[in-house]
């Protein structure tokens, strides 16, 4: 662990602001993708927000990291945030994380960062892992102009969803579970046609793999395969 201070290192506290959240990314898979920075700020902030404490702890633990943590989930961000943000305006300094990845991105993050903007508290996002874009990377479709969609809806708006996107240009990318791979992939080939595609999972783990396909062929794979681990699909878009 670095001895540094932090405020030493990098300036933290834009427009001379004092309390200050910090958003940091954390591994998608290997353990050895997080910064130097990222470890300094999990060490020496007054808490950790997690998505799963479970989880996280198994990270903190890797590298001697004995910060207290608490749950921060989707499930009681509403009711925890007034709390964070009487908390960081009293003084203390917290750092957010979800299971993998950048928090915000399909996961919490996104209102804490925002009702600390409205309160004229001082946040940061530090720059780090994030799984949709080494699958872009690796789908071998036009990386000049994309859109990242996240999840579709579960349920309700689905349709609608792929509909409006039936039209899109871009690249597009999607996260998926593996629950609903399959499902997905028959629906968007409903919706769009055979268009190029790829699936990656389980990225920068031991069974990393990316399949670049036409949807048809992904879909006859995955009918012989059930696919395992969270995947990013991607989708070329419309000729």
């Amino acid at each position: 662990m670095l001895s540094t201070p932090i405020s030493n290192i990098y300036p933290c506290y834009p427009n001379g602001l004092d309390k200050f959240l910090y958003l940091v990314p954390t591994p998608i898979g290997n353990l050895g993708d997080i910064s130097l920075r990222a470890l300094e700020v999990l060490g020496r902030v007054d808490a950790i927000l997690a998505e799963d404490t479970r989880h996280t702890r198994r990270l903190l633990d890797y590298y001697g990291i004995g910060t207290p943590m608490r749950a921060f989930h989707m499930h009681n961000e509403h009711q925890v945030g007034k709390e964070i943000i009487d908390k960081l305006s009293d003084g203390q300094r917290y750092a957010l994380v979800s299971d993998a990845g950048t928090p915000g991105i399909s996961d919490p993050g996104f209102m804490l960062a925002r009702q600390c903007a409205q309160a004229g508290i001082g946040y940061e996002v530090l720059p780090g892992a994030t799984a949709f874009v080494p699958a872009l990377i690796k789908s071998g479709l036009p990386i000049h102009h994309f859109v990242f969609e996240g999840f579709l809806p579960a349920k309700k708006g689905r349709n609608t969803a792929l509909e409006r996107l039936s039209v899109e240009y871009r690249t597009m990318i999607f996260y998926e579970s593996p629950y609903r791979l399959l499902r997905t992939l028959e629906q968007m080939h409903l919706h769009w046609g055979d268009r190029p595609a790829s699936v990656s999972r389980e990225l920068t783990k031991i069974y990393e793999e990316t399949l670049n396909a036409n949807l048809s062929q992904l879909i006859e794979h995955f009918n012989k395969t059930s696919p395992r681990g969270e995947c990013v699909v991607v989708v070329g878009g419309r000729a």
